[in-house]
């Protein structure tokens, strides 16, 4: 039996939209035109938050909402390049639009990341957390899942932790595998794996806590990045995903994300 689609967001046109944009000419001029066609309200007064630009803006206004502790849906409108987590950029019947609009819920991954000066660093990833090589040496890591250690040592230029919404970014250029967002599954990724040269990464349940531990550091720099924010000179960096804390993402009828991640996986 084939699942029904997800419900729309509404069945009434909000009202009252909050235009976010990046900083780009293309965006900034978009954000003119639809502020100056339906008004704009703050984030937290908002039925809906409307992002224009490309995937970067759309994590960095998800995160914001994440902050913000804030339950308003945001709805992507692409004036980047690839826009996997965008919608068409069209100014008619917007309101229209976005009453019809299906609605995707994420949950991101929270990162605390420890340096060799013992300073911690707490941040959100919705679409992955990784660690990368800061010198020419190789980065060598241990893993931990759930408190056992799965991996002893990995020499690697970095490894990579993603939500089901990220899979299809850094985590699929490493080669790692797509994942439905209904797997309830989190892929392991070793970038560039030295050694063992044979393992490929690893899919784990979503409730797993990953801890990364960096050898021999002092000789191996290695960094660690949560979406757009990065710790450098880091010994250990813990990641699990957060349940308690969610984002709701807008798309057109048809173009849902779950829709999205199935094609990627048939494109050649």
């Amino acid at each position: 039996m084939t699942p029904a689609p997800p419900a729309p967001l509404s069945r009434q046109p909000p009202s009252r939209l909050a235009f976010t944009a990046a900083s780009t000419p293309a965006a900034c001029v978009e954000r003119d035109r639809l502020v100056a066609r339906y008004g704009d309200h703050p984030m937290e007064e908002a039925d809906v938050i409307v992002c224009l630009g490309g995937d970067g803006s759309m994590l960095e206004t998800l995160r914001d909402v994440l902050v913000r502790e804030l339950h308003t849906p945001v709805y992507g409108m692409n004036c980047g390049s690839v826009g996997f987590l965008m919608n068409p950029t069209d100014e008619a019947n917007l309101p229209e639009r976005l009453s019809q609009a299906q609605a995707a819920t994420l949950h991101p991954l929270r990162m605390k990341a420890t340096s060799i000066h013992g300073e911690t660093c707490e941040a959100l990833a919705l679409n992955d957390v990784y660690l990368f090589r800061q010198t020419r040496q190789a980065a060598k890591l241990r893993i931990d899942v759930d408190g056992y250690v799965r991996l002893e040592e990995l020499i690697c230029d970095g490894a990579l932790l993603a939500t089901p919404a990220g899979s299809t970014a850094y985590n699929l250029s490493a080669h790692g595998p797509i994942v439905p967002l209904s797997g309830n599954l989190l892929p392991l990724t070793p970038i560039c794996p030295f050694r063992p040269r044979r393992w490929r990464g690893a899919l784990l349940p979503s409730n797993a806590h990953v801890t990364f531990t960096v050898l021999e550091h002092e000789k191996r720099p290695v960094a660690a990045v949560a979406d757009s924010v990065e710790l450098r000179d880091i010994t250990r960096v813990e990641v699990c995903e957060d349940r308690n804390l969610s984002v709701t993402v807008l798309f057109d009828p048809g173009q849902t994300l779950s829709d999205r991640i199935v094609t990627e996986q048939f494109c050649a």
